[in-house]
């Protein structure tokens, strides 16, 4: 008898080519037979006709620390069906303080910011510095380091010796494309490309430098596509929101903090400073990310000037600033070899809320962007793959019991489950504290704050598949 069967679901696992009616059966927590119908029996049994079961979702770009929003980061993207997540700068020691109250039973990779005025007090920190800041955020958990570089930037030498430095220690490194020399648009994403040398990298939201901020939008996701395709150590992922992330925060003297904010308030014709922030809340064109109650949400207009500035303006913030053409083409593009150009979607979102992988990701599938195995593929098998993840993305036997359910329909999550426990059930999230995605180094520490460590090793080598 199996501990559980899930019947009668249209099951979508592109590695093992299976899109069609049937059933799904675990035992202790990994997967143990997926056949049209299972003939046993389950101590528990669900009927999930109708709807669809594929892998758990793996949202490879979120946020989960409360310098980008809140606390309530696990929570949100459960209720969007996410079973796994890398977040993108942490800060580690907050997320990980939050897990006890606010973890939700998901699996979560989280990587250490590396930035200016933050982990390094300028922007051209010694090797010594790096070394330190890398192995301490590794024997705390850290999967890796990201360089905040569209926001805090880093001077070009220090970025290209900072991912160097940290792959050399076998740590995953992502980049937000941008130094001081170029900001977080095309001209970024090449420098960053170049400095990357054929070394793995982990360049985060390609969308983000595809917005018209130096050519036409179009023409840079071409451009975009092409230095993708020409250096293949590049992973990648695309967000599907319009919506971006960053903080509204001013310095002593008025002017924006973040190199991102500014790069949007000139785009809507506001001055780069606390003036410009005002006058953008005012006209609606930026939001305000705060606490609904159990979960951020976004305002905007004079509550959220009001907001902004009951806080001092070091709040987390939004604009509209993603253009719809360049985020179908990044979705669909196939390289030469046939797979795909963006390994995966994204959300950019955890505490921001923008957790719409599936209210805005199977629009993709319904436009005929993608099919139904390649959205899975791209929100499940390739982000697992990216983490070296060899158990999670797929359900063959012995298989982690990672799944995610939904209406297609409706484009709307009906339950989770993580290990075979359930994380969401009946719109509401059951699952508690998490399990740490993190190198052998961390171990240790995860553990000994009461959590499950799931060990990988972000050197090993990954090999793309073809697009389903």
């Amino acid at each position: 008898m199996y501990d559980l069967i899930l019947r009668g679901a249209r099951v979508v696992d592109p590695l093992n080519g299976l899109d069609a009616v049937a059933d799904v059966a675990v035992e202790n927590g990994k997967i143990a037979e997926v056949a049209p119908t299972i003939a046993g029996s389950g101590r528990e049994e669900i009927d999930f006709t109708g709807l669809v079961v594929q892998p758990g979702i793996i949202d490879s770009h979120v946020h989960l620390g409360s310098i980008w929003g809140s606390p309530f980061g696990p929570k949100m993207l459960a209720m969007a069906g996410v079973t796994t997540c890398l977040d993108m700068a942490g800060p580690l020691a907050d997320v990980l303080d939050n897990v006890p109250q606010y973890g939700a039973g998901i699996n979560m990779a989280i990587l250490q910011y590396a930035s200016p005025p933050f982990t390094f007090k300028t922007s051209s920190p010694s090797e010594s510095e790096m070394v330190e800041l890398i192995e301490t955020s590794l024997a705390e958990g850290a999967l890796g380091v990201k360089l905040l570089g569209g926001h805090y930037p880093l001077e070009p030498k220090v970025s290209s010796l900072l991912v160097k430095t940290a792959l050399e220690r076998r740590a995953y490194v992502a980049w937000h494309a941008g130094t001081t020399e170029n900001g977080s648009n095309i001209n970024g994403m090449r420098e960053a490309v170049e400095m990357a040398a054929g070394r793995p990298l982990h360049l985060a939201h390609i969308n983000a430098y595809c917005r018209g901020a130096v050519k036409p939008e179009m023409e840079e996701c071409a451009e975009a596509e092409d230095l993708l395709i020409a250096n293949p150590n590049i992973l990648c992922e695309a967000y599907v929101s319009p919506k971006n992330g960053t903080r509204l925060t001013c310095g002593p003297d008025g002017k924006i903090l973040s190199k991102v904010t500014g790069n949007c308030l000139r785009r809507f014709g506001f001055s780069e400073d606390r003036e410009g922030v005002r006058a953008a809340l005012l006209a609606q064109k930026a939001f305000v990310v705060y606490d609904a109650g159990g979960y951020s949400d976004l305002m905007t207009g004079l509550e959220a000037l009001a907001r902004w500035e009951a806080a001092g303006t070091d709040v987390g913030g939004s604009f509209n600033v993603n253009p719809p053409l360049p985020r179908i083409e990044l979705a669909r593009a196939v390289r030469p070899d046939g797979a795909f150009v963006v390994d995966a979607i994204s959300t950019d979102g955890g505490c921001i809320p923008r957790n719409v992988i599936l209210s805005q990701g199977l629009s993709l599938v319904k436009l005929d962007v993608l099919t139904l195995p390649q959205f899975v593929q791209k929100t499940s098998l390739n982000p697992a793959r990216m983490l070296r993840l060899k158990t999670k993305g797929h359900f063959s036997v012995g298989a982690d019991a990672d799944i995610t359910v939904y209406d297609f329909a409706t484009q709307t999550p009906v339950a989770s489950f993580v290990a075979g426990r359930r994380v969401l059930w009946k719109g509401e999230v059951v699952g508690k504290s998490a399990s740490v995605i993190c190198t052998e180094r961390g171990r240790a520490a995860i553990e000994a704050r009461g959590m499950k460590a799931v060990t990988v090793d972000p050197g090993e080598q990954v090999e793309r598949l073809k697009a389903v």
